[in-house]
């Protein structure tokens, strides 16, 4: 099998550059694919350097069909770096009778070309959806090349605007952890689909039922439930094994995983670890966590503690639990101080 690509450059003809998947021009000989090319020119931006050229098919992410036609991609619970290349987010892909969604996007746009590979080892559907769960730069900065096979980004309400104003810190960190040449071209994201409550998507004959939470993890967290199977994308609303992040509110995330176990839902997928778990006994960790965060910082607010010496005691307890706690928890015991500490 053979694909096109064209290489991008920060600088025409200078480094550092990459080599962009152009989906929709597969073909099992180079001929074929340079004749696709010749016969349907790909729509160019002005950044992009040097013409489009076909070589062997590339790097496909590993997914597991969870339940029919529902495909999930477990990443590495770990941080981003030069050797995992940020896949460290799980992503998913539900199949209908008329096209594919994509559920989150990984860390970098090498991840959504290998989706899109993935989705092409399964089906010929188009891809109609690619939905993100929330703004963080692990779920969606692989979204690019599943926009240029000509989908509609679906976020909530408050997702465009959120990674917008990040954007630019989220390319420079994952620059410095990953390699400057991955984040070549990477842009804005525009949201095609803001959902401020609830919004159905049917792909034929299956639907799928996106819900926007209050503020909790962030605030712009949504939820997919395939309706065929009972299997919900969580997205970061719930962590396993690895260590939450809280980046919203803590007593809203309480709140909201509250409300979430209350869904007539059969498993989830989690943003983090699983990739497959019950509910609603898959959100016992993270409720125990939240728990033992809000109980051992308001000891400490009513203690008199000083932010500084709280963050080293507060949820230690919780430490054998969770992977990369370090990492995470003393963010987390920040947030949650600041947030109690003006109640």
């Amino acid at each position: 099998m053979f694909e096109a690509v064209i290489l991008l450059c920060a600088q025409v003809a200078t480094e550092p550059c990459r080599e962009q998947l152009l989906p929709g021009y597969e073909a099992r000989s180079q001929a074929e694919c340079e004749q696709k090319l010749k016969s349907t020119p790909p729509p160019l931006s002005d950044w992009r350097s040097g013409a489009p050229y076909c070589q062997p098919i590339g790097q496909a992410l590993e997914f597991e069909e969870a339940a029919p036609g529902l495909f999930v991609h477990r990443g590495l619970i770990a941080e981003p770096d030069a050797d995992n290349l940020g896949d460290v987010s799980n992503i998913g892909f539900v199949i209908g009778q008329d096209s594919v969604a994509v559920i989150d996007t990984g860390t970098a746009p090498w991840i959504g070309e290998a989706v899109w590979r993935a989705i092409r080892a399964e089906t010929d559907k188009p891809v109609s959806h690619v939905i993100l769960t929330h703004m963080h730069p692990d779920h969606t900065l692989g979204t690019e090349p599943l926009v240029l096979s000509g989908a509609q980004v679906v976020g909530h309400v408050g997702l465009e605007r959120a990674l917008l104003d990040r954007l630019g810190n989220y390319v420079e960190s994952l620059s410095a952890a990953i390699g400057e040449s991955a984040y070549v071209g990477v842009g804005p994201i525009s949201v095609d689909i803001a959902v401020e409550t609830t919004h159905e998507i049917d792909l034929g004959g299956r639907k799928l039922i996106l819900r926007a939470w209050p503020r909790a993890h962030t605030g712009n967290d949504l939820t997919v439930m395939d309706a065929n199977t009972g299997v919900m994308f969580t997205g970061d609303l719930v962590f396993h094994r690895h260590t939450p992040a809280l980046d919203g509110q803590l007593i809203g995330w309480q709140r909201v995983l509250k409300q979430m176990t209350g869904l007539e839902v059969t498993q989830i997928v989690p943003g983090h670890g699983g990739p497959i778990l019950a509910w609603p006994e898959g959100a016992e960790d993270m409720m125990r966590y939240l728990n033992v965060l809000e109980s051992d910082t308001r000891e400490a607010i009513d203690s008199g503690q000083r932010l500084g010496d709280a963050v080293e005691t507060i949820a230690q307890e919780e430490a054998v639990h969770w992977d990369l706690f370090d990492a995470y928890n003393p963010r987390n015991a920040t947030v949650a101080f600041t947030e109690l500490e003006w109640e």
